[in-house]
């Protein structure tokens, strides 16, 4: 609670200072301490760490903005490298190891939000090196890694972006207040959506007791699980960013999408391109791209593409599963192109609406089917689950109980119809802006939306709070903190 009042009364002054003072160098200044104070209430440790690397990755900027060395990238990726693989992978290596003198690592916590700045750091670096002409005074550059709306858990942003913005004598607009308020409004219900799904309607008939508690499954619990696990991160890190990016914007700070309709990709590749954007597009132009130009045979570029989702997940977590579920999707995507060159070859295009619909549910499905190894405890309850979706005979009976089946189904349903409303009354209001004249009912709910959208939003979160409120147990909110 003395956190959320913390950063409540602190964006409010924040709020006050980016309205009123024009001065960027004040501005910066003031954000930065308010950066610092928020992340000290966490832990001092943390915040040593983070002003360790904020001054080593400094130093080792001004080395490559004076002369663009391979020595000095090397350092500094190197010493990112090892600050965070010492906090995110040292303690479990540490405690499976039988040496007595390694087990007081294994007690090493990791300090909040070390893999986003840490990959902050690096793309700055990275830049630098390409011959990106940055020049960040060091006050700028450790509100860069520390700005408090992103330093918990993303999006993952980038220098170029955001030092223009930190040196705009702007004062922020109203209309970004506005916009931003609404992205707070709509993240917040889509946690508090993750978390009930994670809880279930029912104590103990969640998302997290589908994998903590039963024993066995059928195939159609595994499919439940898989896919309500999916939307369950869904809600609970899309709703993040959008509480992040919105209260960065009532700031007049504008940050990188994280999120963008993934479920209604048609393709692995597409899908990649629409979740967690911030880190699949890092990953892309700092890991892909570079090793994949090494050399030019095909077959190079495509075990570099698994390499790449490789490092994904490991990006998560050094463990076996997110291993393989980082190869997973190195070969769904390997074999999605695979069957566009075989498609090219044979002239085979298919009848666009058909292919596209059996793309998506392949796309949805396999996908879905991934996040097993994502959510899964074990690699044994792992094989067990797959072995259920791959027995015709468990279909014919489901373990889990009825409420998550309809929690799961129903809250997939009502998240499409919102987003397909949402989306033609804003191509309608959109096309009708030069038709004044036009005055049909779908003109008229469009015009005058927020008169129900926000009396139906406060009764669908009262209701949710409700019901979360009242359970005990579950699943913790902001699921991405523990990465």
């Amino acid at each position: 609670m003395f956190k959320i009042v913390a950063y409540g009364l602190m964006f409010l002054l924040c709020l006050i200072v980016t309205a009123k003072v024009r001065s960027p160098r004040l501005r910066t200044t003031f954000l930065l301490l308010v950066s610092y104070a928020l992340y000290l209430t966490w832990s001092s440790w943390f915040f040593a760490v983070l002003l360790l690397s904020t001054l080593v990755n400094y130093v080792i900027g001004l080395w490559l903005r004076k002369r663009e060395s391979r020595f000095a990238l090397f350092a500094g990726v190197l010493f990112n490298l090892a600050l965070l693989g010492s906090f995110k992978y040292l303690p479990p290596v540490a405690a499976a190891l039988p040496f007595a003198s390694l087990h007081n690592f294994s007690q090493l916590v990791l300090p909040l939000g070390i893999s986003f700045w840490t990959f902050q750091a690096m793309s700055y670096l990275f830049d630098l090196y390409r011959g990106e002409e940055l020049d960040p005074t060091f006050t700028e550059f450790a509100l860069f890694m520390s700005f408090f709306p992103v330093a918990i858990s993303g999006p993952i942003c980038r220098m170029p972006d955001m030092l223009p913005q930190f040196r705009s004598q702007a004062c922020t607009r109203w209309n970004d207040m506005a916009i931003g308020l609404r992205r707070i409004a709509t993240g917040t219900l889509m946690m508090l959506l993750g978390r009930l799904l994670g809880q279930g309607i029912l104590a103990g008939d969640g998302i997290a007791s589908g994998f903590d508690s039963v024993k066995h499954w059928s195939g159609t619990d595994v499919w439940i699980l898989a896919f309500g696990f999916g939307l369950q991160i869904f809600f609970d890190f899309a709703g993040y960013s959008h509480v992040a990016i919105g209260a960065a914007r009532m700031l007049g700070v504008a940050l990188p999408e994280n999120f963008a309709h993934p479920f209604s990709s048609t393709t692995p590749s597409i899908f990649w391109t629409r979740w967690h954007m911030s880190l699949s597009f890092w990953i892309r132009d700092y890991v892909f791209l570079p090793l994949a130009v090494m050399r030019r045979e095909l077959w190079w570029r495509n075990v570099m593409l698994v390499v790449a989702m490789l490092a994904f997940g490991v990006w998560h977590k050094a463990s076996i599963l997110f291993v393989i579920w980082g190869c997973y999707h190195g070969v769904l995507l390997l074999l999605h192109r695979q069957t566009q060159q075989l498609q090219a070859r044979l002239n085979w295009y298919p009848q666009a609406s058909v292919w596209g619909l059996l793309s998506w549910l392949a796309t949805v499905s396999l996908v879905s089917l991934g996040w097993v190894f994502f959510r899964a405890n074990s690699l044994a309850q792992t094989r067990e689950m797959l072995s259920s979706v791959l027995s015709p005979a468990t279909y014919s009976s489901h373990v889990l109980s009825g409420s998550l089946y309809v929690l799961v189904i129903g809250l997939a349903i009502a998240y499409g119809l919102v987003s397909l409303i949402a989306e033609v009354l804003d191509r309608h209001a959109t096309h009708c802006g030069a038709e004044e004249s036009n005055s049909s009912l779908i003109t008229s709910v469009a015009d005058y939306r927020w008169y129900w959208v926000i009396p139906l939003y406060a009764v669908t979160l009262l209701f949710v709070l409700l019901i979360t409120l009242t359970q005990s147990g579950g699943t913790a909110q902001l699921m991405y903190r523990g990465f």
